[in-house]
């Protein structure tokens, strides 16, 4: 279940009908111990059970299908820059380095199944109710719920955290559905994006200078976002440039006609890898102003184009 993308606080529902929760700033797992061992599947249903070794304790509660968000704190708030260092590991060995290093929580929030009862069609406040009675392990924990929008609004701004979810009390888990029993309000924006090609940074031919980012419109073309050159340093822009190297093409990915300004120097390659992206705004024509990388994603479908 997703929620619906409100504009900003006055847009969020309140009232004896509604609880709120923290927005947090991670990745979207499910934990399912229906099938004996823990499984963690992202957003797209793909396993990513060995690149968190130490949520492994979760196989301790059996039977259950949990939903939750693995994040990494850094200086007291989750930082989704300190996850995507971990988000691509797939070997045993190097998954396990990290999670001594810099360890992730899982921060539960719903319950779909438990002990081969589907809870799907039950309220939200009896599923957090059956959640509430399970004995969590170490680090993973409840998602806290809070009465008051207003307060929670100006507590996650003051300490840098992503923003509000509203859920309605008596909703039901729509699986796969975005829904506007949930509803978000994000501090500031932020976004998926396929790279369509790539600037190599000053005096470096492997070093990335800035990325072309577009994104799917509803009838299959892929549009023009921008560029962006921030956020792209560090081990995470390093296993990016590897990645679009191998996707190397000879014309433009873009369904629209970009400035021929902003295609000096560019490599095209095949818009397959997806990046994070938080920034200001968008001009009219649809650019993101001031954007910044904060890593790639592999969990998760890119954002559809919209009109600014």
């Amino acid at each position: 279940m997703l929620a619906t993308r409100a504009a900003g606080r006055s847009d969020l529902p309140t009232g004896p009908d509604w609880v709120f929760e923290v927005k947090w700033d991670g990745v979207r797992a499910l934990a399912d111990t229906t099938r004996g061992p823990l499984h963690l599947l992202s957003r797209t249903g793909r396993d990513i059970t060995v690149t968190y070794p130490e949520l492994a304790g979760l196989a301790a509660v059996q039977g259950a299908v949990l939903d939750g968000e693995i994040v990494a704190m850094e200086a007291g708030v989750p930082s989704f820059e300190a996850l995507a260092e971990r988000m691509h590991v797939r070997d045993p060995t190097r998954a396990a380095a990290l999670a001594s290093r810099r360890p992730v929580a899982y921060l539960v929030f719903d319950v779909l199944e438990l002990y081969g009862v589907d809870l799907t069609r039950r309220s939200f406040d009896d599923r957090r109710a059956t959640l509430e009675r399970l004995d969590l392990p170490a680090p993973a924990q409840l998602s806290p719920l809070y009465p008051d929008v207003d307060d929670l609004w100006e507590v996650t701004r003051e300490h840098g955290l992503e923003g509000v979810l509203a859920k309605r009390r008596a909703s039901t888990y729509q699986q796969g559905r975005r829904s506007p029993d949930w509803m978000k309000a994000t501090h500031r924006t932020t976004r998926t994006a396929l790279v369509g090609g790539w600037l190599p940074a000053a005096g470096s031919g492997v070093a990335l200078g800035s990325l072309m980012l577009g994104a799917p419109d509803g009838d299959g073309r892929l549009r023009w976002l921008g560029r962006v050159g921030s956020g792209l340093a560090g081990p995470s822009g390093t296993l990016l440039a590897g990645r679009l190297a191998s996707l190397a093409r000879a014309t433009t990915p873009f369904d629209d006609t970009i400035p021929a300004a902003d295609t000096v120097g560019v490599r095209w390659c095949d818009p397959t890898v997806l990046v994070d992206i938080t920034y200001m705004a968008r001009t009219r024509a649809g650019r993101l102003r001031h954007p910044v990388v904060r890593g790639m994603r592999e969990d998760v479908p890119a954002d559809a184009w919209e009109v600014p």
